[in-house]
């Protein structure tokens, strides 16, 4: 006879796993951390700078993360009164709060890095 398993109780964080299922929809791709990697690092930006600066990233791809991101409030889009017109993105003050997340995801990157290829000598 098979005993039941009590049921799992609720962790009385659920407030942060919300919050982490949140980050983690808002940031998920493989486009979106780069994108607000990149203008951490260069402060406002054309389009055509991210496309050439972003390897590998299709000029469709990355209109809609921008047009994401924009409407998650962590980037803006400045149209420039120029001919033809320019648009340049950069990070909104709100953005600009995931410097930590973005500098830990680097580091750790660098980290791991060195991790797997001294593994490999």
């Amino acid at each position: 006879m098979n005993a039941k398993k009590p049921a799992m109780e609720v962790p009385e964080c659920k407030e942060q796993l919300i919050a982490i299922k949140d980050t983690m929809i808002l940031l998920s791709g493989k486009w979106k951390i780069q994108i607000i990697g990149w203008l951490l690092l260069y402060g406002k930006v054309r389009f055509m700078d991210l496309l050439r600066g972003i390897d590998g990233i299709a000029a469709k791809m990355l209109s809609k993360e921008l047009q994401e991101l924009e409407q998650n409030q962590i980037v803006a889009r400045t149209m420039m009164p120029t001919k033809p017109i320019t648009v340049e993105y950069e990070l909104t003050e709100h953005g600009k709060t995931l410097s930590g997340v973005i500098t830990a995801i680097s580091t750790w990157g660098v980290t791991h890095r060195k991790f797997l290829f001294k593994k490999e000598s």
